[in-house]
């Protein structure tokens, strides 16, 4: 009987190829506006450059260095957080930072790359309709995001709040509300629980996008209440009660009072709030009063598969 040879285990990069091959015929076959993909998956960038010319293409860089290495070679480039996610939660998270950068639209079609980083390659492709996706991002309300939300605010506040998820304080899990944006009307709709303890301090000295700011943050992260940030990214206050009641109780059923008082605040106002769940690490996004982003923790079997 004649012998079957073993299959012939393909480099990462002979991987890659495979999968952006895959891709580039899936996006073509379905009609998709774009293909996202994490850019640290690729050792070369050289296909991603042919591949380019064909079709609109994001990438979504986790950290500086990576963000740094691919804005040379592209120009339509988002960064996120250095944080282990799901594979879906990648692609959430993808979406979102392209959402608000205005490199995709709602209602596009688009295909998504994603895979483990520590393996080194893709190994996923999902195919989604930005704002039909129930799992993924469905809301009327992300058709204005990226006018309403200036993307650098958005991407600071976003990763603080995942890196509260995953890191906690003091080997503890904590849990964090930010609200922003629409700041007069938010303050009229909430009181101080403690002495501000952001008061007085020059506006420079207390901007989200200040990276020295970032470590008091997450020490303020353990008072209760929530933190106010003006659409510029200057912090108001920190321990702020939000009065808003929120009416559709059942549709959050489970969750906590933060998330009650994050639906409530941006069902009246033109803000939108970033909860951490204290319990499990879950990262939400709200506006008009509705979860529009919901993002994971990583669990111990996802990054070992």
């Amino acid at each position: 009987m004649r012998e079957i040879p073993p299959p012939v285990k393909k480099s990462s990069v002979e991987r890659n190829d495979v999968l952006l091959s895959a891709a580039s015929g899936v996006a073509a076959g379905v009609g998709a506006q774009a293909i996202l993909l994490y850019a640290d998956l690729m050792e070369d960038y050289a296909p991603l450059k042919t591949l380019s010319k064909e079709m609109n293409l994001v990438l979504v860089a986790r950290g500086e260095r990576s963000y740094e290495e691919a804005r040379r070679y592209f120009e339509k480039v988002v960064r996120v957080p250095e944080i282990e996610l799901t594979r879906m939660g990648q692609v959430k998270l993808g979406v979102m930072m392209s959402l608000s950068a205005g490199l995709v639209q709602v209602g596009d079609r688009i295909v998504c790359l994603s895979g483990i980083r520590r393996f080194g390659f893709f190994d996923s492709i999902v195919v989604l309709d930005i704002g039909k996706e129930f799992e993924v991002l469905t809301s009327a309300e992300l058709s204005n995001l990226s006018k309403e939300i200036r993307y650098d605010i958005f991407e600071a506040i976003l990763s603080l709040a995942l890196e509260l998820a995953y890191q906690g304080r003091a080997g503890k899990m904590v849990g964090a509300l930010f609200v922003l944006g629409d700041h007069e009307r938010v303050l009229q709709l909430s009181r101080q629980m403690i002495i501000n303890p952001f008061h007085g301090y020059p506006e420079e000295e207390r901007n989200i996008l200040d990276p020295m700011l970032k470590e008091t943050l997450k020490e303020f992260s353990a008072i209760d209440g929530a933190f106010i940030v003006r659409a510029d990214g200057v912090v108001l206050s920190a321990g702020r009660h939000l009065d808003a009641a929120f009416e559709g109780r059942d549709l959050l059923h489970g969750l906590g009072s933060r998330h009650l008082a994050a639906a409530g605040i941006t069902a009246v106002t033109h803000a939108l709030a970033v909860v951490v769940s204290e319990s499990t690490g879950t990262v939400r996004i709200f506006k008009g009063g509705e979860v529009i982003l919901e993002l994971e923790k990583a669990v111990h079997r996802e990054r070992e598969a």
